[in-house]
């Protein structure tokens, strides 16, 4: 039997007249082809009006054929539950309607009707794909992700986060550091950057990650001269200071170079190249060493499913 929405929010109030007690609450399985997660906030949702109900959901995701289908309806038909579903290929959704009404479980389709008057008042068949939404939507989840990332490990910023980067930019001041992370992170690379100041010891997870993803910014010492001195000025200070002294700043510069040797870490020269060049040379020094799929640290909780 295949029933709407409102028909879900009618079973489940006559479900919870019943006054089943706690071990005789049937579960709810949701059927999906991709990970079910939007029809699990959408049963939660409906759930929540019914404050005293007990009743257990169950996600059974990636429906892709018909064994797992087949072993997912003999697992509600043991428990004695009853299925909401979301799937969007329609021969796998016909066959779940079917093979539902021949065990006798009560089934709820939160697509089918909705399915099939788009098609015909668009006149053409959908892609049936499930996960769709998530594939088409996960660049952006990514790069979201990215930037929030990059903003809390920027200058040196929880440290222990390095380990969850997939690039670590390290260098003195006013070498470009944090433009150049806000950029890629604009581009969905996780990007933390690390300060180093003669005199005072790096943090030690800066050694600690893989070295083919820490980049050293290197420039020239006239170039960083003219940088600082545009600093000082922005903020109204005196230029009388060893910030902007070059000698100071070589030994500062040289200081980097040494922690670069240290840590085995990739050098970018910066003098004068624009942002998306050095970011253009990151990338490509990137790909000499890790594959398509191993660049970039995915969290699991992003891939989500329809």
């Amino acid at each position: 039997m295949c029933l709407t929405i409102s028909g879900f929010l009618l079973f489940i109030s006559v479900t919870m007249d019943a006054s089943f007690d706690q071990h005789k609450d049937p579960y709810i399985y949701i059927f999906s082809g991709g990970k079910g997660l939007p029809t699990h906030s959408i049963v939660k949702s409906i759930l929540v009006q019914f404050p005293e109900n007990k009743i257990p959901v169950k996600i059974i995701h990636d429906i892709m054929d018909v064994k797992s289908l087949e072993k997912g309806i003999r697992k509600v038909w043991k428990s004695g539950g009853f299925i909401v579903h979301s799937m969007v290929d329609r021969k796998m959704r016909e066959l779940l309607v079917e093979r539902c009404r021949e065990f006798g479980i009560q089934e709820f389709d939160m697509v089918g009707n909705l399915f099939i008057y788009l098609t015909s008042i668009l006149k053409q068949e959908p892609l049936n794909e499930p996960g769709l939404f998530r594939k088409m939507n996960l660049e952006y989840i990514d790069r979201i992700e990215a930037i929030e990332y990059t903003i809390s490990s920027d200058d040196g910023l929880n440290p222990k986060s390095i380990h969850d980067a997939d690039i670590v930019l390290t260098g003195i001041s006013r070498t470009g550091k944090t433009p150049t992370s806000m950029y890629m992170s604009m581009l969905g690379w996780k990007v933390a950057n690390v300060p180093l100041v003669k005199g005072i010891e790096p943090p030690e997870e800066l050694f600690q990650v893989d070295p083919h993803r820490v980049f050293g910014l290197d420039i020239s010492t006239n170039r960083l001269v003219t940088h600082r001195k545009k600093r000082l000025s922005d903020f109204g200070y005196d230029d009388s200071t060893s910030y902007i002294d070059p000698r100071a700043i070589r030994y500062e510069l040289d200081y980097a170079l040494s922690i670069f040797r240290r840590g085995g870490f990739s050098v970018i020269k910066v003098t004068n190249k624009p942002i998306e060049s050095v970011a253009n040379e990151i990338i490509e020094i990137l790909t000499l060493h890790f594959n398509e799929q191993s660049r970039k640290k995915r969290r699991q909780g992003l891939m989500l499913g329809g």
